[in-house]
């Protein structure tokens, strides 16, 4: 029962020495306007994907016509 009672005692000191730290952060700095611009490569990534669909749709075309005739 000591044995036990010293266990928890020192194991109580340690959460309560380990919580301290925490607790003594800085805040956090007030947002300063971090909005990215998303323009350029979102730009590139919507004309890439329109080029491939046209690819595709051309090959889609280009192998209907082959099995039509």
């Amino acid at each position: 029962m000591k044995t036990k009672l010293i266990t928890l005692s020192i194991l109580l000191i340690c959460f309560i020495f380990s919580a301290l730290p925490l607790m003594a952060q800085p805040p956090t700095p007030p947002d300063l306007g971090s909005d990215a611009p998303v323009d350029g490569g979102l730009s590139l990534l919507i004309a890439a994907g329109a080029g491939y669909g046209i690819k595709k749709v051309r090959e889609m075309r280009k192998k209907n016509n082959e099995v039509d005739k």
